[in-house]
């Protein structure tokens, strides 16, 4: 159809009906599958349930000649993601007066600084406790007069070989990290410099412990892993089993696998409440088949994970016009159990309004080889059209609700059939067995008593 003659068709859809009306569904075979009309359909000999994906198919090839062409399409606004594509969350605290939650909570607080402040911080750990126990150590020499008699062999300091601020440093970096080279070794004369050296010993179990656990927690944070965890860059809406349903698709690149990998979808999108408040970034799941399981991935290969858009769906009543000059994000997430270290995975992806295509599936990205099977990642985030019908999943419901109930009505199934020919011959057999009553053929009973 030349595209004048289907924006022709289209307009007159609407052309002088009432507020609330329908459109003019003579105008259109596409508008006679959406909308009832006074005049029975003249629907095909279809076998319900069975042939309803075929008739979706054929509106979905009307509403293509119907749909605007690529220069038709409205102006898209730029959003502000929630969620970036690689999964950080674009959000940042602000005005927090209560900072000292912060340091309730020291270890968390450490494990999340940036790499350059936790080597720094742990740097200036050791290094103050070393110069702080340092200073304490000279301190004691230089107030017993240790320092004073380093000339005199007849007097017993509280460290040996102890003759400045340097050596008692030294002598302090020895006692934490039991180095021990021995020429520094503390005296039984010292009784003030044997409670500090079980003090230093202590703290110093403590500061190695403390500081060790930060970085090897933050070493081993599976925020990486999540880096091997990829989301398609599209989501596409298109037809499975005759029902509209919203797909985007997840995969790993490595070998080692999630244990116990679940998805979910919400829905970021501000709406008003019949009160007339206003609620920014709304949160409204997206059903990835909790309800059956389906959420639970055995992710060895990509796959496609499904939302098919019922009557519970947000997205029930959008068309395909509808879901373009829409505002919302669609954020999806992927959790696990990391096989090699059993810590718990997160991985995060993002969808907006442009990154949404209306009648478009995933190509297939797994063949099989010679005794395996291989995984095409280049073709991971390739898409192609297919026949998909533009009304919303509320209208091809109705669509289809109304051809099979015209189809039950209308159309008599073999077993009426059947029955009406054993009843037409039922009732010839009477006629024909009166007529030869009538004519003599039979003799009465009477006459066959007598006999």
């Amino acid at each position: 159809m030349p595209k004048a003659e289907a924006e022709t068709a289209r307009d007159s859809l609407w052309a002088t009906r009432p507020l609330g009306a329908g459109p003019d569904v003579s105008a259109s075979p596409a508008a006679r599958l959406i909308w009832p009309t006074s005049q029975p359909l003249q629907a095909p000999r279809l076998r319900p349930g069975r042939d309803l994906p075929a008739a979706a198919t054929a509106m979905a090839q009307e509403n293509t000649a119907l749909s605007p062409g690529p220069e038709e399409q409205p102006r898209r606004r730029g959003r502000q993601r929630y969620v970036e594509k690689d999964g950080r969350c674009n959000v940042q605290q602000g005005n927090v007066r209560e900072t000292y939650r912060y340091l309730t909570d020291l270890f968390t607080t450490l494990v999340d600084l940036q790499w350059r402040l936790s080597l720094l911080f742990f740097v200036l750990a050791y290094a103050l406790t070393w110069l702080f126990f340092g200073a304490i150590w000279w301190l004691i020499a230089y107030g017993r007069g240790d320092l004073e008699h380093l000339e005199d062999t007849a007097w017993t300091p509280c460290v040996n070989n102890l003759n400045g601020f340097v050596a008692a440093f030294l002598f302090s970096i020895e006692t934490e990290t039991t180095i021990g080279y021995g020429h520094r070794v503390i005296t039984d004369q010292c009784p003030e410099g044997i409670v500090l050296l079980l003090l230093q010993a202590i703290l110093g179990s403590m500061v190695n412990a403390f500081m060790v656990g930060c970085m090897f927690v933050k070493i081993s944070q599976p925020n990486k892993r999540a880096a091997t965890l990829v989301f398609s860059s599209h989501a596409v809406v298109s037809l499975r089993d005759g029902r509209l349903c919203l797909m985007f698709r997840v995969g790993d690149l490595r070998s080692s696998h999630i244990v116990e990998a679940s998805i979910r979808a919400k829905l970021i999108r501000s709406r008003q409440t019949l009160e007339g408040e206003f609620i920014p970034l709304h949160q409204t799941d997206l059903s990835v088949g909790f309800e059956t399981g389906d959420d639970r991935l055995f992710l060895v290969s990509p796959l496609v994970i499904s939302h098919e858009i019922d009557a519970a769906s947000p997205f029930w009543e959008a068309s395909r016009r509808a879901l373009e000059r829409d505002d919302f994000e669609i954020v999806v997430i992927l959790e696990g159990m990391v096989e090699a270290t059993g810590m718990t995975c997160q991985a995060r992806s993002s969808y907006l309004v442009d990154e949404v295509l209306w009648g478009h599936r995933f190509t297939s990205v797994l063949t099989l080889e010679d005794g395996f099977y291989e995984v095409d990642y280049a073709s991971f985030h390739q898409t192609f059209e297919v026949p998909t019908p533009s009304c919303s999943a509320r209208e091809l419901a109705e669509a289809a609700a109304r051809l099979d109930a015209h189809l039950y009505w209308s159309i008599p199934s073999r077993l009426d059939e059947k029955v009406e020919e054993e009843g037409l011959g039922e009732g010839a057999g009477e006629e024909a067995g009166a007529d030869k009553e009538q004519n003599g053929c039979l003799p009465p009973v009477e006459s066959e008593s007598k006999v």
